[in-house]
């Protein structure tokens, strides 16, 4: 997975968490490994304090656990958590897409088509067998289903839902498998519901799209 672009302006701390975050979220840190301080020191080019400081904030978001006097390692998977994240994801998204879709303006279905395109068109190119365009993929899924709710009003739903997002994301990145065409059908059906501002038939489309989900992943085998 390629690095995102960073802002020149964030300091050390924050490339850090930005960086880590995302090495563990693509599976670059494997679940379970350990996080020794030293190594890492190189890898991210900051200091042991910085680290410290920044995988306790990791850990306040279940993607590190901190062992006591032990240090820190990466985060288990389980079906379990899975399940519990599907559920939550849920919960939070389709709350946000009813609220987004009462409120969106004009402003907003252009971002939702917008997002949609550029989605859909890599999508395309991914089922024609170009993989190498998996990390925009996962960069476009995330714009789309943000452009959905992008009009729900409240910042801490939308940070809570990017958090849970991620954190299930994660799990697909870990079965190394792109869902194909059903994945790229439940996103036409979700645009498509969207502007026609039904929120009963996108919470519906949105509950099949994580459970497909679930089961593709649990299906690779992969999560035990």
């Amino acid at each position: 997975m390629t690095r995102f672009e960073i802002d020149r302006l964030e300091t050390a701390g924050e490339v850090a968490f930005r960086l880590i975050r995302r090495d563990i979220i693509a599976g670059s840190l494997a679940p379970g490994q350990k996080l020794k301080l030293e190594q890492l020191k190189d890898r991210y080019a900051v200091s042991v304090s910085t680290l410290r400081e920044t995988l306790s904030r990791l850990a306040s978001e279940n993607l590190v656990v901190a062992e006591g006097q032990r240090g820190f390692e990466v985060a288990p998977i389980s079906v379990g958590e899975l399940e519990n994240l599907g559920d939550l994801r849920l919960l939070l998204e389709a709350h946000a897409i009813s609220l987004s879709f009462a409120a969106g303006d004009l402003d907003w279905e252009a971002r939702v088509v917008a997002a949609h395109h550029k989605l859909s068109a890599v999508e395309r190119r991914l089922l024609e067998g170009d993989f190498e365009r998996t990390v925009d993929w996962v960069r476009y899924d995330w714009e789309f289903h943000q452009s959905l709710v992008s009009a729900c009003g409240s910042a801490v739903l939308m940070d809570a839902l990017s958090s849970t997002f991620d954190r299930f994301l994660r799990y697909h990145l870990l079965a190394r498998s792109f869902r194909g065409k059903p994945v790229t059908d439940d996103h036409r059906k979700l645009f498509e519901l969207a502007m026609l501002r039904d929120t009963d038939g996108a919470c519906t489309m949105l509950k099949h799209h994580v459970r497909s989900g679930i089961d593709h992943v649990l299906k690779s085998g992969r999560i035990c």
